[in-house]
């Protein structure tokens, strides 16, 4: 009998926490009727996004293609730089080995050329999108 009364105040007291945290919760809802209002602005995605999260409300096809292209760019520039690298190891332990050797500088080549096309595309892609945005602006 002992076990079960300790139970049975467990319980108890279980659901008398349970019940404080939730009456607290109910009597702090009643003033959440400008909980979203920043600066004057109610809309709660603004809010939450803007002024909670920090994130530029403001951002145009522009800004956002050039963070793309840029990410995208670096993430080639380093694939490209990692191949070099791996040629170069290959290079230095092929021992002599003429095929190791063709194979790494196949390879350094290969990544060479790589390069220099991620570095034309950047140099066209920047050459469009700003003729297209000095157009853009000559029109309005």
């Amino acid at each position: 009998m002992g076990t079960r009364n300790l139970k049975m105040k467990k319980f108890i007291f279980a659901l008398f926490i349970l019940t404080l945290f939730i009456g607290a919760n109910v009597c702090l809802a009643a003033n959440l009727g400008d909980a979203f209002k920043v600066n004057g602005d109610k809309d709660p995605l603004k809010a939450a996004a803007g002024a909670g999260a920090g994130f530029d409300l403001n951002v145009t096809f522009d800004s956002l293609a050039g963070a793309v292209l840029t990410s995208a760019l670096s993430l080639m520039g380093v694939v490209f730089l990692i191949l070099a690298i791996y040629a170069g190891y290959n290079w230095m332990t092929a021992r002599g080995n003429e095929e190791m050797v063709t194979k790494a500088k196949s390879t350094l080549i290969n990544s060479i050329i790589g390069l220099v096309i991620v570095l034309s595309a950047y140099a066209i892609t920047y050459f469009v999108l700003s003729q297209i945005s000095n157009q853009a602006l000559k029109g309005s």
